[in-house]
């Protein structure tokens, strides 16, 4: 179990470190005692159901939110709030529609590269917007585009900070079946060929995304959010979609998710009725 035996979680010089987190707010304890080492490279999905306080780590290890206890480490460093080496996207996009495609990713430049010419941000917009497959659609405004593409601008966007971390909430949740295949593949393909690598932290609900994606999954559970298990998915790269969805070592992995979230469910009806029993005074 993730959490208990963490060998130089305290002092690890790279990657991130989550060391005895736990948040709340408004006397509510959402996330308690979380202790996760995230290597450099690591595609790493979060899974667990709703209130289960991805979002909230998600935060946290961007510095959004501060930890009520513990501390978390950024390649060394205690992170103490946001940072440009540490990105984030949205599954609302968070495009500004007032600008266009070009200035959206402009901005992100102009905070990496802030000696650099109109003429050469704009130039490394469009690069940007041709990795993820719109070159050409630097002068369209985020409404004139479908959700699946305002979402690789997103992408694009994030991409431009030049971040070693890439924190992803739920990014492709609100996208149709198609779009949301398309754009994993894309993510996959972004991801592979990055140099350096780049973490990603993918949050998700969706089971057969966060196996296809990731190189690892924590699973949560909620009430408060905690760590109740983790897979190692120890597939080969680059993954057929077809061929690993099928595949029997897939479904293995996914009924060994199943199992882990079914006896939490159970645990927590029987804590459920323990507790309505002693209102009760049975």
């Amino acid at each position: 179990m993730v959490g208990e035996n963490l060998p130089g979680a305290s002092q690890s010089p790279c990657g991130l470190v989550l060391d005895r987190i736990s948040f709340g707010y408004n006397g509510v304890t959402v996330l308690e005692d979380i202790c996760l080492n995230i290597g450099e490279g690591e595609f790493l999905n979060l899974l667990g159901p709703s209130g289960s306080g991805k979002s909230t780590m998600l935060r946290l290890i961007a510095g959004i939110e501060t930890p009520s206890r513990g501390r978390i480490i950024c390649r060394g460093e205690a992170v103490t709030g946001p940072g440009i080496e540490r990105g984030m996207v949205f599954q609302d996009y968070s495009l500004f529609p007032w600008m266009n495609l070009t200035e959206n990713i402009t901005l992100a430049i102009s905070k990496l590269i802030p000696t650099a010419s109109k003429r050469e941000k704009r130039a490394l917009a469009g690069e940007y917007l041709a990795m993820v497959g719109l070159a050409g659609l630097g002068r369209k405004y985020p409404f004139e585009l479908s959700g699946g593409m305002q979402q690789r601008v997103a992408i694009a966007r994030a991409l431009a900070l030049g971040s070693r971390f890439l924190f992803m909430d739920e990014p492709f949740g609100a996208l149709d079946p198609i779009n949301r295949a398309r754009l994993q593949d894309l993510l996959i393909e972004i991801w592979s060929d990055s140099k350096p690598a780049k973490t990603v932290v993918f949050v998700t609900h969706d089971m057969d995304e966060a196996l296809y994606l990731g190189d690892r999954v924590v699973v949560l559970g909620s009430m408060p959010g905690r760590i109740i298990g983790e897979l190692d998915v120890d597939f080969p790269r680059p993954r057929s979609r077809q061929a690993y969805l099928t595949a029997p070592e897939f479904q293995l992995l996914r009924a060994r998710v199943l199992d882990l979230l079914r006896h939490y469910a159970i645990e927590r009806l029987h804590a459920d009725d323990t507790v309505r029993s002693l209102s009760e005074g049975i």
